[in-house]
């Protein structure tokens, strides 16, 4: 977290004359020699001279992660609790860089264990996200306490499941982290350990007593925060320790919705297995969006629909397919009068349109404003599919010659869109597009 900004610093301190930059004990530092600056130290440099926004050579060395520098300069009586400008002492430094090593060596030439920078994150809260559980042991063994919260009420658990260190985290709890604290925001370590990534940390958890009943903000279930955090893994496991598989999450989704939209087979099949309907449709949306007058406006309403639709807009075929084997009605149109054919034409993806098209083999299938699937992709962009969807829809008697609501042909969609697009367009359908116009400037000119 502070690493920005010490960059930042050191690259200024490269601008600035100073004696000290040119010293034989910082270009040793620099330069990672050990011999140079135990031969500076000899001759009288000054293990505790205080360099550019008040950093030491002791911070410098940790910097480099090379424990040898750090000894020397403790053996030179090298002050290891002296603060530089952001208000980090160098065992701070030291567990934000991870070496457990230097923060041992730190520890026990007698830094602070306890002392928490201007933020309140304590060594033992860095060490956890950053370092190893041996250094995690090392800070606890020195008084720290395993439930110092930081001004945002994160404990040191906390920031261990969030980089999914599961052994610092298991030192943790060993030591008597709560394994249900929860924040101001209302996280708890089970929400952090999900936003990781990493299944087996989230695992351990609940292994130890995490509570998968305890809610987040907005009432977010541990599912829901598993799938907002695409922790697939985590949120089969959850399932099956008896989620709530109907429940709508914040954007009106169920999460048969989510698993399909993103392809994730295993978790369909547990979804299924636990009972989640494959028609069930998604819900309205309960995200409030702001708009300015000069930004633009906020998204129509999305229309309800089903898993299966899902999926075809996403482009996921082997999701569809799953789906339909469960039951999923291939038939159904949503408000907006979008089927399957016309849910997979936005989907990027040839084979969930041929899938599409077996089920619903119309190719001009038009929504409610008339628009057929050439109609959306001769509006839209290229993509690497394009061509293939092209050539399915015309094998299966797409015409080009049908007008949408706006009482415009595909072709003339086409002619307003992107030239990539008009080029795919030419090659499927060559004999029906009409000539290119001449740009505006050069008809006036012949």
């Amino acid at each position: 977290m502070h690493k920005a900004m010490r960059k930042v610093l050191l690259a200024l301190a490269l601008w600035l004359p100073s004696p000290a930059l040119a010293s034989p004990l910082v270009s040793a530092i620099a330069a990672d020699d050990t011999e140079a600056l135990s031969a500076a130290l000899a001759k009288g440099a000054d293990a505790n001279a205080v360099l550019e926004f008040g950093e030491t050579p002791l911070a410098r060395a940790v910097e480099t992660q090379d424990p040898a520098l750090v000894a020397a300069l403790l053996k030179a009586g090298a002050r290891p609790d002296q603060v530089d400008a952001l208000g980090l002492t160098p065992l701070l430094l030291a567990c934000e860089r991870g070496n457990s090593v230097i923060v041992q060596a730190l520890l026990a030439a007698g830094a602070d264990a306890l002392r928490a920078g201007t933020d309140g994150v304590t060594p033992l809260a860095m060490c956890a996200r950053f370092s190893d559980a041996a250094a995690v042991r090392a800070i606890l063994a020195r008084g720290a306490s395993a439930d110092s919260a930081d001004v945002r009420g994160q404990t040191p658990l906390m920031w261990a499941v969030s980089a999914g260190q599961q052994a610092a985290a298991s030192a943790l709890v060993q030591a008597g982290a709560a394994v249900n604290q929860v924040t101001a925001n209302g996280f708890t370590p089970l929400f952090f350990a999900l936003a990781s990534g990493k299944a087996d940390v989230v695992s351990a958890l609940i292994a130890t007593g995490a509570d998968v009943r305890i809610r987040g903000p907005e009432n977010t279930s541990a599912l829901q925060m598993a799938l907002y955090q695409k922790n697939w893994e985590a949120a089969e496991q959850l399932v099956g320790l008896g989620a709530d598989v109907a429940e709508l999450d914040r954007e009106g989704r169920r999460p048969l919705h989510v698993a399909a939209a993103a392809g994730q087979g295993a978790l369909i099949a547990a979804l299924l297995a636990r009972g989640a309907e494959p028609d069930a449709l998604t819900g309205p949306s309960r995200i409030t969006w702001v708009t300015e007058a000069n930004f633009g406006m906020a998204p129509p309403p999305v229309q309800p629909a089903t898993a299966l639709l899902t999926a075809a807009k996403a482009g996921q075929a082997d999701a569809m397919w799953q789906l339909i084997r469960a039951g999923a009605d291939e038939n159904f149109v949503d408000g907006a009068g979008v089927n399957v054919v016309l849910a997979a034409a936005g989907g990027r993806s040839a084979p969930a349109l041929a899938l599409a098209l077996d089920l619903a083999p119309d190719a001009n299938v038009a929504d409610k404003q008339k628009a057929t699937a050439l109609h959306m992709l001769a509006g839209g962009p290229w993509f690497e599919d394009l061509a293939a969807m092209l050539r399915l829809l015309s094998s299966h008697g797409a015409r080009t010659d049908l007008a949408d609501g706006r009482g415009k042909t595909a072709l003339e969609v086409l002619n307003d869109g992107l030239a990539t697009v008009q080029t795919v367009f030419h090659d499927v359908f060559p004999a029906q597009l009409p000539q290119t116009q001449p740009p505006k400037a050069l008809a006036q000119s012949r």
